[in-house]
């Protein structure tokens, strides 16, 4: 059976990279039954992201204002659901995803029908394992997810991850705005959804900027945990 994959690729201001990333994803091959698309959200760039994208066989979607990471995705999201997609794969466009490394989620998917799959650096720790400030404060959400959910995930910061056609909906009609990482899994295990983690091998950032800083580190932990904390006492939606 085929099925439809959209690599969505949230981008602000990645033009030291993004090209790399792009021409390795359209050079990859992939097992037969998974026919890839390629979509880029440009979240309102000030460089020469969207005139680079623009230049590739993938779709491109400008945003007109910059919305964050969580509007970039649900916008990715939105496009997977409104064109019958049956996967989506979410990858930084920083580099910091192999692509070569975008089989391990679809094998574990086709294992596991999990509803998300999502790629951690931290069950076998090979690659990039960040740093050790970053470490902490993932093991802390690690604890806080696990406290409210029950769920096991890990790496629950990682950008790289897949959705089944169940996830896809969810996002696309409602996904966190500044933290949907950790965020989401608190979102998706309230809807029922399974969550899977499987092992991938990350690599630093390609180029650009990360936009959390070492001194908003404490700042960026406060936020997510009331922001993860609401999003577990909020009611579900009528709709999920």
């Amino acid at each position: 059976m085929p099925y439809k994959l959209l690599i969505i690729i949230p981008c602000y201001n990645e033009e030291a990279s993004i090209a790399a990333l792009l021409q390795q994803l359209l050079q990859l091959s992939l097992p037969g039954q998974f026919h890839k698309t390629i979509a880029v959200v440009n979240d309102c760039s000030k460089d020469r992201t969207a005139g680079i994208v623009s230049g590739y066989p993938v779709v491109l979607l400008n945003l007109p204002v910059n919305l964050g990471i969580g509007g970039a995705m649900q916008t990715g999201y939105r496009y997977a659901q409104e064109n019958g997609f049956d996967l989506a794969v979410q990858m930084d466009g920083d580099g910091q995803h192999p692509p070569a490394e975008l089989h391990k989620l679809l094998v574990d998917w086709l294992q596991t029908q999990a509803n998300v799959i999502i790629g951690s650096r931290f069950i076998v720790k090979q690659g990039y394992q960040s740093s050790f400030m970053r470490r902490g404060g993932i093991g802390y959400l690690h604890w806080l997810n696990k406290l409210l959910t029950g769920i096991h995930v890990y790496d629950s910061t990682s950008g790289f991850r897949l959705f089944d056609k169940k996830a896809i909906a969810i996002a696309a009609r409602n996904y966190p705005d500044e933290y949907p990482e950790p965020e989401s899994i608190v979102i998706f295990s309230k809807q029922g959804l399974t969550i899977a983690e499987t092992a991938v091998v990350m690599q630093e950032r390609q180029g650009g900027q990360s936009s959390i800083r070492h001194f908003s580190q404490l700042y960026y932990m406060v936020k997510v945990t009331i922001a993860i904390f609401f999003s577990f006492i909020r009611k579900n939606s009528k709709h999920g």
